[in-house]
């Protein structure tokens, strides 16, 4: 079949059957003009340049759908290459998504944003640090206070009267002493 004679237009129910053109403009109508039904022609226009304009319209169209039909060919010739050579859409959009995030990761907005967050990540370790040292430090003083003293001899007493001797074995518990007596 001659593609000359094939409708192109992409949103046409009919895309790919036979067309038969009219030499006449009458089933196109033109914007600001309404044909030749007796309508007026535009101000400042005469019969001869009304004609002149349609019979250039029509050579436009037609050039129109001519580049339609060579598009629609190339593309179809595009998408058999594209086969051939194995590259299906859902690599062609893996290789899309790699181009983009390698453009973004390269762009001055990105870089900017990862240094402020890097900054801002070695800040809040910092800061954890030394949260962490100031609490074990306290620990260690709280530990050493003569309350806690206090308190963990009492639990080795209380220990040594449950257990008994005989619990101490492996084990370096403070004996009950009489500076601390048990409760």
């Amino acid at each position: 079949m001659d593609p000359v004679g094939q409708d192109v237009n992409l949103n046409s129910p009919n895309k790919g059957l036979p067309v038969e053109h009219s030499a006449g403009l009458d089933d196109f109508p033109v914007e600001g003009s309404l044909g030749n039904a007796g309508n007026p022609l535009p101000p400042g226009l005469t019969e001869e340049e009304a004609e002149e304009l349609r019979s250039e319209l029509i050579k436009v169209e037609e050039e129109i759908g001519t580049l339609r039909q060579v598009l629609s060919a190339k593309e179809r010739h595009a998408t058999e290459l594209k086969r051939k050579l194995g590259l299906s859409p859902l690599n062609e959009l893996k290789q899309n998504l790699t181009k983009g995030w390698q453009d973004v990761q390269t762009s001055n907005a990105y870089k900017k944003t990862q240094e402020t967050l890097s900054q801002a990540g070695q800040k809040t370790s910092a800061a954890l640090t030394n949260v962490g040292s100031a609490i074990s430090r306290r620990l260690g003083d709280m530990r050493n206070s003569a309350t806690f003293k206090s308190f963990e001899d009492r639990v080795g007493n209380l220990k040594y009267k449950v257990v008994g001797p005989r619990g101490d074995e492996g084990l370096n518990s403070t004996s009950p002493t009489q500076e601390n007596p048990p409760f």
